[in-house]
């Protein structure tokens, strides 16, 4: 059992819980769609739609902007009206603006930097690719896109989102920042068990030294001789 600040107890399950249950499923993400090419766009479509994604497309990046909400073609800032995505999957070589035009712009958006954004080209140029992933892109995908490709999307989503069971419970104890008088238990997996001991209580950089767990209890052999 790990017991965190005062009254806070966080049983670890023998079994770890299925991954999905810790994130988003596929129809909570909502992915923004960019391709020039008509065919194209409506093939990505139908592939994120039949992985059970929420889907909006565009056609240019300009349009992609326009969509995520940037003011005036500026960086800094996005319309509050925006539509809210979880993803942007663009290709790379568009008329005007580049999906690495457009990843660029993202990223130096504050409103949209920490937005996961994936490149799709028909080209294996290196090069092109490096300087996608060094610039922030969290994928380079190789065209014609696929189904396994479109499901391994959820990937990124999952790891900018904390488990489930820790949002709720930095949300149960908001009203008291100091952990105390506050009981309250929530089963976790095993493998969030370390996340929650750091970030549960937020006067606390470090897990309290009370914690102890105990994942291996101490197996009791047979006696083999009488003493």
């Amino acid at each position: 059992m790990l017991t965190l600040c005062k009254d806070i107890k966080i049983i670890s399950d023998q079994k770890p819980k299925d991954p999905s249950s810790l994130a988003h499923s596929f129809s909570d993400i909502h992915i923004l769609a960019v391709d020039d090419s008509l065919i194209d766009r409506k093939v990505i479509e139908r592939l994120l739609k039949t992985a059970s994604y929420k889907v909006t497309t565009a056609d240019t990046a300009l349009r992609a902007l326009e969509v995520l909400g940037v003011v005036d073609g500026t960086s800094g800032s996005a319309a509050t009206n925006a539509i809210q995505v979880n993803l942007i999957l663009t290709d790379y070589c568009m008329p005007g603006m580049t999906g690495y035009d457009l990843l660029r712009r993202v990223k130096e958006t504050s409103a949209l930097k920490e937005i996961p954004v994936v490149i799709m080209s028909t080209e294996d140029v290196p090069d092109r690719i490096s300087m996608c992933l060094a610039d922030g892109a969290e994928e380079f995908i190789l065209k014609p896109l696929r189904l396994a490709d479109v499901k391994r999307l959820k990937a990124h989503v999952r790891q900018r989102s904390p488990p489930a069971d820790i949002k709720e419970l930095k949300s149960k104890l908001s009203s008291d920042p100091t952990c105390e008088d506050e009981q309250v238990q929530v089963k976790v997996s095993s493998e969030a068990v370390d996340t929650a001991a750091a970030t549960v209580c937020p006067k606390r950089k470090t897990a309290p030294n009370d914690v102890q767990l105990d994942k291996n209890p101490p197996v009791k052999r047979p006696r083999l001789f009488d003493d």
